[in-house]
């Protein structure tokens, strides 16, 4: 048992920042002075609005939304937003183009199969999706209703570095993994979603950056909790919303704040990759997984020459303090997720710990 809190390595749900967990145990049953918590008062309240409304400008804010587009929050999280882009997106040519780089790019083009006639436009199955496919590479159909990619690919450690050109066709993005992390055009993308569990929340809850442009194609088959024309219509409240998540995405983007922003988030994860990357290139035991090119910022995925070295470093992490190195159940091996709030120093403990087994393994200890 530990007493005090272990560096969480987790994928998602995944590690929050402190002073944002430390802040909602203060207000848990009495949020300031009101009497009660966040999670007893109606959605409808004063009180509550205000959350809301503050929650709601503080992304438009950081994230530099244009009033072109609209935020909305969707319970479900990113896997439901696999059938809500087609739902409410594929009915205008009854088409739409994906960019197959991992698994969750995967099931949410099986979801759009369901709905309409679906074109891989570039898929890195070929190399095991350690790689991401060049703007060359990408066939883009001139008839798509949208063209659909995942930003970060958690379970592989790939990450686009560029946005691709689509020649009109609107943007589809999943950004679950790698949001807030650094400065994005909106303006660019159709529509930007993000599962609210790695980089900005606890989970149950998913972002949605729409181009109101795009509002009203949804087909007629489309739930009404699920239609982006009813959400943005309703304020994102046409039943009760998972309200304590967005009073702790609040809370998260406070934080963010005083840590100076989208930009500061950014320099910080240039240094935490930076940090483990430049062990991971010296290493003669890990064994980096993702191209050099298509590296991850947010998911770090790396391997020993062994499954039984991999087991041995992950049972040995985990008793020294580093929780959820262990990587995803389709690839094996090794990963260290890297997000927002996880402290540079943490990496570097996470790197003297590799270090030290490293060596100990080398003389058979």
């Amino acid at each position: 048992m530990f007493t005090e809190r272990i560096y969480n390595f987790s994928a998602g749900p995944s590690v929050l920042p402190l002073p944002v967990l430390e802040q909602a145990a203060a207000e848990m049953t009495n949020y300031r002075g009101c009497g009660m918590s966040v999670m007893e008062m109606s959605h409808r309240s004063k009180m509550f609005i205000s959350i809301f409304e503050e929650t709601k400008a503080d992304l438009k804010r950081l994230m530099k939304v244009p009033d072109t587009h609209e935020i909305i929050f969707m319970q479900g999280g990113a896997t439901l937003q696999f059938a809500a882009v087609a739902m409410n997106l594929i009915g205008k040519t009854g088409k739409a183009d994906y960019a197959i780089t991992g698994n969750f790019a995967k099931n949410a083009m099986k979801e759009a199969k369901k709905y309409g006639e679906v074109h891989i436009a570039a898929s890195s199955e070929d190399r095991n999706h350690t790689y991401i496919p060049s703007q060359d590479q990408l066939i883009i159909s001139p008839d798509a209703s949208y063209f659909y990619y995942c930003a970060n690919n958690t379970v592989y450690g790939t990450e686009w570095k560029y946005v691709p050109e689509t020649g009109g066709i609107p943007l589809v993005c999943d950004m679950s993994s790698n949001i807030l992390s650094k400065p994005v055009d909106v303006s660019k993308y159709g529509v930007i979603f993000a599962g609210v569990q790695k980089n900005m929340a606890p989970a149950g809850m998913a972002v949605v950056i729409i181009d109101k442009a795009l509002l009203g194609n949804e087909l007629p088959i489309t739930p009404k909790l699920m239609s982006y024309k009813v959400m943005v219509d309703e304020d994102s409240m046409p039943n009760t919303p998972p309200c304590y998540t967005i009073y702790m995405l609040g809370l998260v983007l406070k934080w963010l704040d005083k840590q100076g922003g989208v930009e500061g988030m950014e320099k910080l994860k240039i240094e935490r990759a930076r940090i483990l990357y430049d062990f991971l290139d010296e290493s003669a035991m890990f064994i980096g997984c993702a191209e050099r090119e298509a590296r991850s910022d947010m998911n770090v995925t790396f391997r020993t020459a062994s499954k039984e070295l991999d087991e041995k470093f992950v049972k040995e992490a985990a008793q020294a303090g580093f929780e959820n190195l262990k990587g995803h159940r389709s690839v094996g091996g090794m990963r260290a997720s890297i997000y927002n709030a996880m402290p540079v120093e943490g990496v570097k403990a996470l790197v003297e710990f590799m270090k030290d087994f490293e060596v100990k393994n080398k003389l058979g200890v």
